[in-house]
Formats: structure tokens, sequence, C-alpha cells
């Protein structure tokens, strides 16, 4: 692929993990959810709003730590990756995960639009990821949790 195709692909990456295209944002998702409803779980669903919110944390930041640290060291699934707690403990946990969600995204967006990325080459330690297939991860793991984000407001009566 040649610089233009490149930057190309980069642009789009960044769209998909900024804009969310055909699916929504999580800003979106998230917006006026009632500071109650933030910690409860419907009947039949595993988690609450909060618990989904910290694994996206959670995950975007395990993607970013692998994709840019040789001497990465693999979370502990589904320990690691799932909060124990329903609700967060007060506004400011909230309001943290998501800022480091942003956070992390950006720092990961970076390293796509570093001029000596390359999107292609496997990681030595990985087991065949590459730049691309983390970018694409991200994005998925994120559109699919946040419709469930979006059904867990609706079985809740808290959906627009």
């Amino acid at each position: 692929m040649n610089t233009s195709n490149t930057k190309a692909l980069v642009a789009q990456l960044k769209n998909l993990l900024l804009k969310g295209n055909a699916h929504m944002t999580l800003e979106d998702a998230l917006k006026g959810i009632p500071v109650k409803m933030r910690g409860i779980t419907p009947p039949n669903v595993p988690y609450s709003i909060w618990q989904i919110l910290e694994h996206i944390r959670l995950d975007v930041w395990d993607i970013l730590d692998f994709s840019r640290n040789p001497g990465y060291k693999p979370m502990r699934w589904p320990a690691d990756y799932w909060p124990k707690e329903k609700a967060p403990k007060d506004a400011a946990a909230w309001n943290n995960s998501i800022k480091q969600i942003k956070k992390d995204t950006k720092e990961f967006i970076a390293l796509l639009e570093r001029k000596d990325a390359d999107l292609y080459t496997p990681f030595p330690w990985g087991q065949g990821q590459n730049l691309l297939r983390e970018a694409l991860v991200i994005a998925d793991h994120n559109s699919y949790h946040i419709g469930e984000i979006v059904v867990i407001r609706r079985l809740l009566g808290i959906w627009k």
C-alpha cells in the first residue's frame, strides 16, 4: 500500500474510533443516564451500565498497552476485564472512566498517526496481531458494548 492509501486508511480508522459512523458513540449512549440507574442490573442481564463502561475502559487500555509495549503482560480473563462493583462509587469515578477511555483512544490514534507506524506487520510480542487489527478490535468491541448499554437503558426505561 502506498503512503496516500495508508493515510486514507488511518483517517478512516480514526473516524471509526471517534465518531461511531453507523453506530452510536459512547457519549451519546451515556448521555442523560440518571446517577441512581448507573449501577442497576436488569433481570436476566449480567452487567450494569457501570460495569460495561468500566469493561470498555479496561479493554481500550489493554489494547493500547499491548500495541505499544514490547514488555506487555496479559491481563487475566475475565477477572481483570470486568469490575465486580455494580455501581461507581461516585460521580467522579463515572467521569474519570469516561475521560480515561477518551484519553487512551487518543493515545491509540497517535500510534496510528505516527510517521513510522506500520499497520500491517505483526507485533514481535504478539501472536500475529498488528496495529490495524487492534484498531478494528477496539472499534468492534466498543460498538458491541455501546449497543448493550442502549439495550439496558431500554430495559430500565431510561432511553429516549
